[in-house]
């Protein structure tokens, strides 16, 4: 079982990157935060989350420890498999997830891409008393490379499902009225609200 990997970023498509560890190349699935924090070729450190099934292995990675935690809380929610708690954990950090649990909030969960109110209600449901037990800090939003920005938000967009020649004038559209501050995963939202509109 695979727990953690440290290496630097060869590759990165999408929600996917390949980490090389010492010449070996790990193919992992990392959420948008984690994709947001990455910066250049400087060694990264991810806590692992290994998915073995029948006929294959696939690596879950996350910046930060909290992260990885929710997305295995996710998992024992009946119906969520790894890319959906992925893509949760994508589209609201651990405090506001926390707390939106607690609060019963179904409303802020539904407005995670993919995530339909009978979802958002058995999140509420099964796991209310599981999320007490977890603190989490949420901290202030990390920023990317401006010359990447508008790439990783097509690649992220694409990987939601949309055509690139729809993601790439949207991500345009939504990183205009931003500033070169923005982190990846409020550019997403953006883009979602822009795509909402048409």
């Amino acid at each position: 079982m695979i727990a953690s990997l440290r290496g630097k970023v060869l590759v990165r498509n999408g929600s996917r990157i390949i980490v090389d560890v010492h010449g070996v190349g790990y193919d992992v699935w990392v959420s948008l935060p984690t994709l947001d924090a990455l910066n250049g070729d400087d060694e990264v450190l991810l806590h692992i989350y290994t998915a073995l099934r029948e006929n294959s292995l696939e690596l879950f990675g996350f910046a930060k420890a909290e992260e990885k935690r929710v997305f295995e809380i996710l998992l024992g929610v009946s119906g969520i498999g790894p890319r959906l708690a992925l893509n949760i954990v994508s589209g609201i950090s651990p405090g506001r997830f926390r707390d939106a649990v607690l609060q019963g909030d179904a409303g802020r969960l539904t407005a995670i891409p993919g995530i339909g109110r009978k979802v958002a209600e058995r999140l509420l449901v099964e796991l209310k008393e599981k999320i007490k037990k977890l603190p989490f800090e949420d901290s202030s939003p990390t920023t990317s490379l401006p010359g990447r920005i508008e790439d990783d938000l097509v690649s992220s967009l694409v990987n939601l499902g949309y055509k690139e020649r729809q993601a790439r004038p949207v991500a345009r559209a939504a990183l205009a009225g931003a500033g070169p501050e923005i982190s990846l995963t409020d550019a997403v939202r953006l883009a979602l609200r822009e795509l909402a509109k048409s």
